[in-house]
């Protein structure tokens, strides 16, 4: 089909829409789109990088459906993984659809219950919504679902990659298809991604429980690209001469911040909220220094949606410059107009992230994605060898490397026994049924496309622990009802999320809310919200409320920051950006340096002749360049299967990055050991004590410990995994 072909089938008011634009053509991701859902009934996955025009390839040919055969029901329904995307969607859709007479709701935590009355009473239309506002439909207004969806067209996925491989990715699949039941519909399922590499596993997870098939649509451009990496040195303060130095070095890397971001519209991208705060702060307090304009704001899942809100709009349309430091809130598909700069702090763990982040910039005709990535690192000369490495900026380089050179991404981890999600799709379809027959109640659960991993046998025995624990009750009758303890669980507005969010109190100064909470201070402590210090006045714990007030006192934070997993090949390229000479013309000319020394420290020291290294002492270093995973599973193998018969007293683990190990053996005796080890363990469940069970997901504490040790030990851990991770390795150094 031709872009001419394509624009002449689309609805009138689409076509004035492209005329008031000033578009001169369809792009490649827009004209396979309509060929896809114009002449077959297939699904659809269309993967093309940020602003190549995704949301309008779906939404034209979907509404030109909509627009000459109206749907007697909601038409179009679209899953966004964030309120702020679906917040940005619904107003770009509503743009496009001004003269279409086709109305689009949205519907999420922050929509007025006036607005969702509105839709339940004529439902049409195109509706916006998140996973878990979803799952307080089907569960809580199951009477409603077929009048809302019963002539349903489309299902609309955004930003796949988010989902896929987590468990609000397992939540969504069941969803759709518990939808399909109760409305009795057959919708098309069409896919939105910028970072995807495993096509063929994204089109069987999109396609999943339906027996059409999913075209993919990804149109290859090449976009300019603009990257550059500096690094920054914090010595470490052992005196008062070196925390002047420290204090120095530190106001030098905010002064590089402030310098490169505050004449632009500019993201600032950290890794945790308590790096957006603190970086915020000091952004603000250079600016009152230098009696410069304050134009920076903070934007992470914390915050409350009002100042979220005023953040994505002095970005996108506001007069003058504004800086953001960010979380992954604003790393997927957001548009935020014309960034003239996007800055990571760090490095990302993922490719998938840094192409995510990457696609912030260079939005507009023909202006570059531009990048600068900061990365600054703790430098103790007198430290342990691998602690020595600029682990942070060889990460940063692994990840451009990958991405740029192979285009390479994570491929998708799917899990294979996700047992806590299916506690929670086996409480929420209870709660929406009433009460259920034993066998009525697993063959609706254990049809869902997600759970075809679960055994019945292993189903069976999770229903019997959840009459024993009270979260399910048999009637007389023998159906079967949600039981008390299970009550205290569903009713809870927390249960329709399957993701972890640590129970947090609201903050206000005065009536306005600032955001929230995971640590609740005292009385006179001061911390850091929304990039400003406040001091607590009032903690209300019955109403989960902090009362502040401004402060100028010390700082702190107040959540858990948590990295990210990262890939073996990103770890494995590290290891190759350290072994080899070759230059990257990104680098600053401190990186370079840095990385210099870093090669050179690795070649002198014998850091990269072999997986296990002399540490001086008993002590031994473990360097297994190996993923997140098979990280955790070496350390879970030397701490079960080889700390007593070997002498180790101690497995110091720096994930994922080096183990320090201290005990008997010589360097060549414990990896001899290790590969032996793993070649005799065929089952990673034999790396688990008999009593545990460690937890992979939100609700696995209420499923029966042998069921969590099987999940854990297939989803957790990787055994053959790592053997060839050190078998290739082996090779390499042998």
């Amino acid at each position: 089909m031709s872009g001419n072909d394509a624009f002449s089938r689309l609805a009138p008011f689409i076509q004035e829409y492209i005329y008031r634009k000033q578009w001169d053509t369809l792009r490649e991701a827009q004209v396979e789109a309509c060929r896809v859902l114009f002449d077959t009934q297939h699904h659809l996955l269309i993967a093309s990088g940020t602003a190549s025009g995704k949301t309008e390839a779906a939404f034209f040919p979907a509404l030109t459906e909509l627009y000459y055969r109206p749907s007697e029901s909601v038409g179009i329904l679209y899953i966004g993984p964030l309120k702020a995307l679906i917040n940005d969607q619904f107003e770009r859709i509503s743009e496009l659809l001004k003269e279409g007479e086709v109305p689009v709701w949205h519907w999420h935590g922050d929509v007025s219950q006036a607005e969702k009355t509105k839709l339940m009473q004529r439902p049409r239309g195109v509706l916006q919504i998140t996973p878990e506002s979803l799952e307080g439909l089907l569960m809580n207004r199951p009477n409603a679902i077929p009048a809302l969806f019963h002539d349903l067209r489309f299902i609309m996925i955004d930003e796949v990659h988010a989902f896929m491989g987590a468990d609000r990715g397992i939540q969504v699949l069941s969803q759709l298809t518990r939808l399909e039941r109760m409305a009795s519909c057959k919708p098309r399922r069409i896919g939105l991604s910028a970072t995807l590499s495993d096509y063929d596993t994204a089109a069987r997870w999109i396609g999943a429980g339906t027996p059409q098939p999913v075209e993919v649509v990804s149109p290859q451009g090449g976009r300019k690209l603009k990257l550059s990496v500096e690094h920054f040195s914090f010595p470490d303060a052992r005196n008062e001469r070196e925390a002047e130095h420290l204090e120095l070095a530190k106001q030098n890397y905010h002064n590089f911040i402030y310098d490169h971001t505050h004449r632009k519209k500019a993201l600032v991208f950290t890794n945790s909220r308590s790096d957006a705060e603190l970086t915020t702060l000091e952004l603000r307090r250079i600016a009152a220094k230098r009696e410069e304009r304050d134009v920076f704001h903070v934007h992470h899942g914390s915050i409350s949606a009002m100042l979220r809100e005023e953040t994505e709009a002095a970005l996108r349309s506001g007069p003058g410059p504004a800086v953001a430091a960010a979380t992954v809130t604003l790393e997927l598909g957001i548009d935020l107009g014309e960034l003239e700069r996007v800055i990571q702090l760090g490095a990302p763990y993922s490719c998938s992230s840094f192409v995510q982040r990457l696609g912030r910039s260079g939005r507009r005709g023909d202006a570059a994605s531009e990048m600068m990535f900061l990365c600054p690192e703790e430098e103790d000369e007198e430290a342990q060898l691998p602690a020595r490495m600029p682990w942070t900026l060889l990460r940063a380089i692994a990840v451009i490397e990958l991405y740029i050179r192979e285009r390479w991404v994570e491929p998708l981890d799917l899990r294979q026994k996700p047992v806590g999600v299916l506690y929670h799709q086996t409480m929420s379809t209870l709660k929406s049924i009433g009460e259920a027959e034993p066998a009525e109640l697993a063959r609706a659960v254990l049809t869902l496309p997600t759970f075809s991993g679960i055994e019945t046998d292993e189903y069976k025995g999770m229903l019997q622990y959840l009459l024993q624990t009270d979260h399910i009750q048999q009637t007389d009758e023998g159906t079967l009802i949600i039981g008390l303890g299970g009550e205290k669980v569903v009713n809870n507005f927390r249960f329709y999320a399957v993701f972890k969010d640590d129970e947090e109190h609201a903050v206000y100064n005065g009536s306005e809310e600032i955001g929230s909470i995971t640590t609740v201070p005292p009385p006179g402590y001061c911390f850091t919200l929304a990039g400003k210090l406040w001091k607590v006045e009032e903690v209300d714990s019955k109403h989960k409320s902090v009362y502040v007030k401004s402060s100028r006192g010390k700082v702190d934070t107040l959540w858990l920051g948590a990295g990210g997993d990262v890939h073996t090949r990103v770890m494995q390229k590290m290891r190759q950006v350290l072994e080899e000479h070759t230059l990257y013309p990104y680098l600053a000319p401190g990186a370079v340096n840095r990385l210099e020394r870093a090669r050179r420290l690795a070649r002198e020291s014998g850091l990269l002749r072999s997986t296990v290294i002399p540490a001086g002492g008993d002590s031994l270093f473990i360097l297994p360049w190996a993923g997140s995973k098979q990280f955790r599973t070496l350390e879970r193998l030397l701490k079960h299967n080889l700390s007593e018969s070997m002498g180790l007293r101690s497995i110091v683990p720096m994930e994922p990055y080096y183990m320090v190990v201290s005990g008997k053996p010589g360097a060549a005796e414990l990896l001899a050991e290790i590969q032996a080890e793993l070649s005799a363990t065929p089952d990673a469940e034999a790396l688990l004590d008999a009593e545990e069970a460690p937890y992979l997901g939100k609700y696995d504490e209420f499923v029966p410990s042998a069921l969590v040790r099987r999940a854990f030990a297939v989803d957790g851990l990787d055994v053959q995994g790592l053997a060839e991770t050190l078998r290739k390795q082996a090779e390499r150094q042998g």
